[in-house]
């Protein structure tokens, strides 16, 4: 499939429409290959600030700026047709104000081009949600497991096991949908919180670690693809090995190289033909 066929890019709206019909089928994308490759069975690719671990090696999420997932974020806008684009704002790019919220939201969907942004928080952030709403920026809000907020949920641990627990991560869900989110990512949260929260709300809720009932799955693709660091999260199943894939061509490329059998002639400009092969 290519970027230029006629197939129109999945909206907001029609998203939101898939909840009760269809189960929505999200993956992470930072780069344009990968993204290529995923745009035509996707309804939605995340330009997720996991690109910090993923792509960057860092320990969490936290360090990424706003100028790189503009440019991770641009690079899959230009090589995808058919998902809806949706990127993540960094930490600290719309904590601080509803002003500072909306500048650093604009700036994202203008220099690149995704439709949606996803900011992470319980209800204190619902006051944002509904101001980036208010100002046309449709936003996808992610409550449970939080890794912007690792260091006060002190690690990546699942979230809703105990009823306390549980029931404000509930009320955190319920807060962005009346703020006006199209959906709300549930991620590392127990399956019958998961399942709970699906059934009360009537927009989508995206799982990852939550519960098969979600309106759809969203993972981190380098997981299924198995490109990682060889940590397979509990809620992640490997799909394929391409990274197998890319060892054994680098070792046939290497041992080509190193036996002088690549490149040869034929991979050569300016080599005219022998008399016997013309």
């Amino acid at each position: 499939m290519s970027v230029h066929s006629d197939v129109k890019r999945r909206t907001v709206p029609q998203l939101m429409a898939l909840k009760g019909d269809k189960k929505i089928v999200s993956l992470t994308a930072y780069i344009a290959p990968i993204a290529r490759q995923l745009d035509p069975y996707m309804d939605m690719i995340l330009v997720g600030d996991s690109t910090a671990m993923v792509g960057y090696a860092m320990d969490d999420t936290l360090s990424i700026t706003l100028e790189q997932m503009a440019a991770h974020a641009k690079a899959v806008v230009r090589s995808t047709a058919h998902a809806c684009v949706v990127v993540d704002m960094p930490f600290g790019t719309y904590q601080e104000s509803l002003q500072q919220a909306f500048k650093n939201a604009a700036y994202l969907l203008a220099s690149s081009g995704a439709s949606a942004i996803k900011l992470e928080g319980g209800d204190v952030m619902a006051e944002t949600t509904r101001f980036l709403v208010d100002r046309g920026i449709p936003v996808l809000a992610h409550v449970g497991l939080m890794p912007q907020y690792v260091n006060t949920m002190g690690g990546f641990k699942a979230q809703g096991l105990s009823d306390a627990a549980a029931e404000r991560i509930y009320n955190d869900a319920l807060a962005h949908q009346s703020a006006g989110a199209f959906a709300v990512v549930l991620e590392g949260i127990a399956e019958p919180l998961g399942r709970r929260i699906t059934e009360s709300l009537h927009i989508p809720t995206i799982g990852i670690g939550a519960s098969p009932e979600c309106d759809g799955q969203i993972l981190v693709t380098e997981d299924i693809l198995g490109l990682g660091d060889g940590r397979i999260p509990k809620f992640a199943k490997p799909f394929a090995d391409v990274g197998a894939l890319i060892r054994e061509a680098a070792s046939e490329y290497a041992s080509s190289v190193r036996d002088g059998s690549f490149p040869t002639l034929d991979h050569c400009f300016g080599v005219k033909k022998r008399q016997s092969e013309s």
